[in-house]
């Protein structure tokens, strides 16, 4: 769908081919765990039966601490992207730029209008909540945002919140920061709040599709009433409950802090190449977005050397000299910046 240039259904998954190594989508590598694979596969005697989410909706709920008539389980937080734009009928609808591209390409494939507000790479693609127009009754924002690796202030975006708006805030990879803040996953008390979950990134479950929706029960109700039923599997019902366990958000926290390790030592190593700038001033996903001349030659250089990173230039906002780098284990990162030296010269 291309649309001003931009393929809005572009992503990082089309970047990667046999033999390559995969810095272009954003799942956690060694994933999903063990005991995690067990947990699903035990679910398989259960095929027979129609999936029944009560129990993993209530595990969410106690999740976040809310009722669970405040959850909707989700086959991925994409899926609840399509329930909002067949469910809403917004005047005004806004989507924060660069980000993922397919709330916008949702609301598009439904007939809305979408008008775009792009943050700037000079100012670290901070959201100012002024930029976004005092009538529109849709506003659509990433945090952390997905390619800039920015983290919003919490703040910020519930300046956005008003009544006769609906604010969703895609929060896909908050587990991967740690301590989760900045997170708008348990205010109850914002109007029109609806925040998308996903837990594919982190358990390495993309290939399962799960993830849910938080916001108010007259909302959670229209979305419900767009939605197939039965849309989660019950090997994904499982899959939900386990990820809310005690013991596997202990898993996900120390797994945050592996990744803010691993992301920093990324960026000392992009830092040692003279004219690649790093976009933000302080990334906290689990990702970089990158500057440097060339970028589109510098990529397919890459692919020749085994590696495989995500084109930026589909994200409005962005262009040809933009990358985005997944974050990666300290040994692949030294590989890949072996390999990025040589791109860079030809």
């Amino acid at each position: 769908m291309p649309t001003d240039g931009y393929d809005l259904r572009h992503h990082g998954d089309q970047e990667v081919g046999d033999g390559l190594v995969d810095l272009a989508v954003n799942v956690r590598t060694g994933t999903p765990p063990p005991w995690l694979k067990k947990r699903i596969a035990a679910s398989l005697d259960g095929l027979a039966a129609y999936p029944d989410g009560r129990a993993a909706r209530d595990a969410v709920a106690v999740r976040h601490g809310r009722p669970p008539g405040e959850v909707l389980l989700t086959a991925g937080a994409a899926e609840a992207f399509v329930l909002l734009a067949r469910a809403l009928s917004p005047r005004r609808a806004v989507v924060v730029h660069p980000q993922f591209t397919e709330p916008e390409a949702a609301l598009l494939d439904a007939g809305h209008a979408v008008e775009r507000v792009l943050l700037s790479g000079s100012d670290g693609f901070r959201l100012d909540p002024a930029l976004v127009p005092d009538d529109a009754d849709l506003v659509v924002i990433g945090n952390p945002t997905n390619p800039t690796s920015v983290l919003h202030p919490a703040a910020d975006i519930a300046a956005l919140a008003r009544p006769g708006r609906t604010l969703v805030v895609d929060e896909a990879f908050m587990d991967a920061v740690p301590g989760e803040s900045e997170s708008l996953a348990g205010r109850r008390d914002l109007p029109g709040l609806v925040v998308l979950r996903s837990l594919t990134k982190t358990w390495g479950l993309a290939g399962l599709r799960i993830g849910y929706v938080l916001a108010d029960p007259a909302r959670i109700g229209e979305l419900e009433r767009a939605q197939p039923l039965w849309a989660v599997s019950t090997p994904g019902l499982t899959a939900i409950s386990a990820c809310v366990e005690s013991a596997a958000l202990a898993e996900a926290a120390e797994a945050a802090l592996r990744i803010a390790a691993d992301r920093e030592y990324l960026a000392a190593r992009l830092r040692e190449f003279a004219g690649l700038e790093i976009a933000g001033d302080a990334p906290a996903g689990p990702f970089l977005l990158v500057r440097l001349p060339g970028a589109d030659v510098v990529r397919e250089r890459l692919r020749d050397l085994g590696f495989a990173v995500r084109r930026a230039d589909t994200f409005p906002g962005l262009g040809p000299e933009w990358l985005r780098v997944a974050v990666r284990d300290r040994d692949t990162t030294d590989r890949f910046a072996e390999a990025l030296g040589k791109a860079l010269v030809g």
